[in-house]
């Protein structure tokens, strides 16, 4: 059968022209002496030394860069939490009720997610900052990690868990040595999920940030209003560049441990 045809070339081509010329347009003018963004004026770095001299930009990325990693670790241990024991509690008297819970904010609307929480906050008389970042980011970035988590509990041995209650061990014993270093990849793979929903979210931030605490979207975001500058894209290019560093690096992990898995199947079936 033959699997390649012009109509699949150009689609292929139309769809990552589609998807890849905006962000190449943007890196390029990234580098132009003009303030102008859509006028090429030569060739210059100076926006990105611009960049770097922005406090205001500098601060919303220290805050960013706290809200992620805090809300993303702390909706991992809740979502993990939440996974166990969807999976391996059985039936138990409102169940059907806490899984409801746990996915809701799957289908939920972030204008309704922020605004509830906002309502929250301002009932408990909790000042909004850095604090109601994390909360209302973990909020809806947990049922992410609970469901990655979930999936791969499903397909959990337990036998190896039987072995080790066996074998003396604890409950939690069991689940700290045998359980969670099997299920690692999911929980890495939930906090990385997470840690992106953080660093991409602007609606539900925007509700439940205050005035010491502006994060990278919200900073872009009040800028683009005003016009797009270079610093903009300046900033864009660099985490484009951050994106794919992490890619690439994560493709090259993932393709040496399957590389090392082979190899070491093979030097089984030899020994064998």
């Amino acid at each position: 059968m033959k699997r390649f045809s012009w109509f699949n070339a150009t689609s292929l081509s139309l769809g990552f022209a589609f998807l890849y010329l905006p962000m190449i347009l943007l890196v390029v003018y990234s580098f132009n002496e003009s303030r102008l963004v859509t006028v090429w004026a030569g060739f210059s770095t100076k926006w990105y030394g611009e960049l770097f001299r922005d406090q205001e930009f500098l601060d919303a990325a220290w805050v960013t860069l706290k809200v992620g990693v805090f809300s993303s670790t702390l909706a991992t241990v809740l979502g993990t939490m939440a996974a166990y024991v969807l999976v391996r509690a059985g039936r138990f008297h409102g169940r059907t009720l806490f899984s409801g819970m746990i996915y809701a904010p799957l289908v939920m609307p972030e204008v309704i997610t922020g605004l509830s929480l906002l309502l929250l906050f301002i009932g408990i008389g909790l000042d909004r900052g850095v604090l109601t970042i994390v909360l209302a980011h973990t909020t809806f970035s947990m049922c992410y990690v609970s469901v990655v988590v979930s999936s791969r509990l499903t397909s959990f041995d337990r036998s190896l868990e039987e072995a080790a209650l066996d074998l003396g061990c604890s409950a939690f014993a069991a689940f700290r040595l045998v359980t969670l270093p099997i299920i690692a990849p999911a929980v890495i793979s939930g906090w990385l999920l997470a840690f992106t929903l953080s660093l991409d979210d602007l609606v539900i931030a925007s509700f439940t940030t205050g005035p010491s605490a502006t994060t990278l979207p919200i900073k872009i975001f009040s800028a683009v209003r005003l016009g797009v500058s270079p610093q903009i894209n300046a900033l864009s290019t660099l985490l484009i560049g951050i994106v794919t560093i992490g890619v690439i690096t994560a493709s090259v992990l993932t393709k040496r441990a399957a590389v090392a898995q082979v190899r070491d199947e093979q030097k089984a079936v030899r020994a064998a």
